[in-house]
């Protein structure tokens, strides 16, 4: 029998058995692997459905071995996108083999006469470019996946920056894995203009110093919004390589995605009040530039001024806040104020040490004065109003 021949014989068998393979490799794929007698089932109709097109795809080819290899990425058209979510490509390299076994373990059954060798050499061919076509779909579903999740990421990080969270922002977030818990808000700068390459590379990154971390680059700004159990002085310490030269930010402890973005906000507005603090730290947090936030137009700062350094003096007694006022108005002099006030200064500085225990500002620390002085100012501005109204 000719060789053309033969090739036909053994064309005509592989055809009249293709229901066999696929029977026998779905078979074999739920005797070796326990992932796949696990699948809901619907994926395991998608998985048979890629067998059966394998198979299929292999005697399309087999007839007619000029064919582009590149045909045999039509295997995966048959399922839906969803299943590389579903399944990974160790899984589906797995199916490949799974195929190819059965198909070469049926060779002598299907192969005409003389042509074992041929088919079997048939199936090594075309299962390396099965396989790279395989690998070829999941970098295509992971470039698509990766870009929608890029987009996903920059809404989420655009509404927690302006404080916005609308009924979408949670399901948004959940799809990039972001879930409550302690979360590390962090606000800096970039080390200068960033290309497509550079801002890739941040983000990897600070990725491995925090797995999942959401990533927002705004011109020169690099917001880190980092979901973790871990120490968060440790973390922040790690993070920090990150940011360019400038002031960084830590925003106020945060778990639920609304106290988030009060965080994000928070060290947002701090990166642009820091300059106004000369001995400013790095990195700082954004509670400790209350008095500097409220002077480039923080609403929220000026409130919780008011009300964690000098409601609490006012609602304990009108002696400390007599003497706050009068020591810091007198030019933060003790021995002034005593006189002013015709009490001894340790009796001045006894008050002063009350007011730390209370609010957690030493008055007699420079920073700390300045901190007070602020918060004095606006809470005699509200009263004033309040009054007036």
């Amino acid at each position: 029998m000719a060789i053309t021949d033969t090739r036909q014989e053994t064309l005509k068998r592989l055809r009249s058995g293709t229901g066999k393979l696929s029977t026998a490799a779905i078979s074999s794929l739920d005797s070796e692997y326990a992932w796949f007698r696990d699948l809901p089932a619907q994926e395991r109709s998608w998985v048979g459905t890629v067998a059966q097109a394998g198979i299929d795809s292999f005697v399309q080819w087999y007839a007619d071995v000029s064919r582009s290899y590149r045909a045999a990425s039509e295997v995966f058209s048959a399922a839906p996108p969803e299943l590389t979510r579903s399944i990974s490509l160790q899984h589906t390299l797995g199916i490949v083999r799974t195929v190819v076994e059965v198909v070469e373990k049926h060779c002598d059954e299907f192969a005409a006469p003389g042509g074992e060798r041929e088919l079997r050499e048939a199936i090594l061919r075309y299962s390396r470019e099965i396989a790279f076509s395989a690998a070829e779909v999941y970098a295509r579903a992971a470039e698509s996946r990766g870009a929608w999740d890029a987009r996903i990421e920059a809404l989420v990080v655009d509404a927690l920056v302006r404080g916005e969270v609308d009924d979408d922002l949670p399901s948004r977030a959940a799809a990039l894995g972001w879930k409550s818990g302690p979360t590390l808000v962090m606000v800096g700068l970039t080390d200068g203009t960033l290309g497509e390459v550079q801002s890739a590379e941040l983000r990897r990154s600070i990725r491995r110093g925090a797995s999942g971390a959401l990533v927002g680059i705004h011109g020169d700004d690099l917001v880190i919004i980092a979901r973790s159990d871990a120490d968060m002085d440790e973390l922040t310490q790690q993070l920090m390589s990150n940011f360019g030269p400038g002031p960084v930010v830590i925003g106020p402890p945060a778990v639920t995605l609304v106290e988030v973005a009060r965080a994000t906000r928070a060290a947002f507005t701090g990166v642009s009040a820091a300059p106004a603090w000369a001995l400013c730290p790095r990195p700082v947090k954004a509670d400790d530039l209350l008095p500097e936030r409220v002077l480039v137009g923080d609403s929220v700062a000026r409130a919780k001024l008011i009300a964690v350094a000098y409601d609490p003096i006012v609602n304990a007694s009108g002696a400390l806040v007599d003497t706050v006022a009068t020591y810091l108005d007198c030019g933060r002099s003790l021995e002034l104020a005593s006189r002013l006030m015709f009490v001894h200064a340790n009796t001045v500085r006894y008050r002063l040490k009350k007011v730390s225990e209370l609010t957690g500002w030493n008055v007699l620390s420079t920073r700390d004065a300045h901190v007070l002085e602020t918060a004095f100012a606006l809470g005699r501005l509200r009263d004033s109003n309040s009054a007036a109204i």
